[in-house]
């Protein structure tokens, strides 16, 4: 697992939170922080509401009740909602990559750049080779179409343009889902190496025991509508519950620790 923050700065913030999608309740009273420079993983069963949370946290799903910060702002007050320094601060990576299928990666990448930083077309095209670059990826990459490139170089592709703009903190959505061992171990180093360079926040949304293992400095786990553990992973792995225990101690659970040691 990597290496433990001592920072303790909350730069991430839901209080109270209660999500809901007509009558279908995702959170009730959640609560959750995001430390400066750590890489908080969010876990939970199917339907318990990751995505939907991280969707909350960066301004995208307003919720029915309680309160969200970033950088000490309420991100759906409408000073927020309309400042471009709250959205340059946060890259996200969605599932799936959601990049623009008719451009080209470099095209991608330079988008933000010329949107939200009004910079000229040349400027951000050169810029957005660097990111391509810092993603690790290979010159070429930045002039093929997403749908010419693999799996694991979409999601290089996607991180780039996450990256485009400097963020603060990084929102990542399964980053690593689809991608083969070698290429999902590959990708958290990636995440490691950038948090350590760059001194990145990282949220994480995932199901992968093995990048719990490699990089997660604390582990969420998302339950009953709201967040039944925030801590260390050994901590939360001996927590006594059902879902808790079997994610962590079946099979794959067991395989992922075995690698570790």
């Amino acid at each position: 697992m990597s290496a433990a923050r001592g920072d303790t700065e909350v730069i991430a913030q839901a209080r109270g939170v209660r999500n809901c999608f007509g009558k279908q309740v995702v959170h009730d009273g959640l609560d959750l922080e995001v430390r400066r420079k750590e890489v908080l993983a969010i876990i939970g069963g199917s339907g318990t509401g990751k995505s939907v949370l991280l969707r909350t946290l960066i301004g995208l799903n307003r919720p029915a009740a309680g309160s969200v910060r970033l950088f000490g702002q309420d991100v759906y007050a409408p000073r927020a909602r309309s400042s471009a320094s709250l959205a340059r601060r946060i890259g996200v990576l969605f599932q799936q990559g959601a990049l623009f299928s008719s451009l080209t990666v470099l095209e991608n990448v330079a988008l933000p750049l010329i949107e939200h930083a009004r910079l000229p077309a040349l400027e951000a095209m050169r810029l957005a080779a660097l990111k391509i670059a810092l993603a690790g990826l290979p010159a070429d990459a930045g002039d093929k179409l997403p749908m010419e490139l693999s799996g694991g170089m979409v999601k290089r592709a996607a991180l780039a343009r996450a990256l485009a703009l400097d963020p603060d903190i990084l929102f990542l959505d399964e980053p690593t889902a689809g991608l083969d061992p070698i290429g999902a171990a590959a990708f958290d180093q990636l995440i490691l190496t950038l948090r350590g360079a760059l001194g990145l926040t990282v949220f994480l949304v995932t199901h992968d025991l093995d990048t719990l293992y490699a990089i997660a400095d604390r582990v969420a786990v998302l339950a009953n509508k709201r967040v039944l553990a925030n801590d260390r992973l050994e901590a939360v792995a001996a927590i006594d519950d059902v879902w808790v225990q079997d994610y962590f101690h079946g099979p794959r659970g067991r395989a992922a620790q075995a690698a570790r040691k």
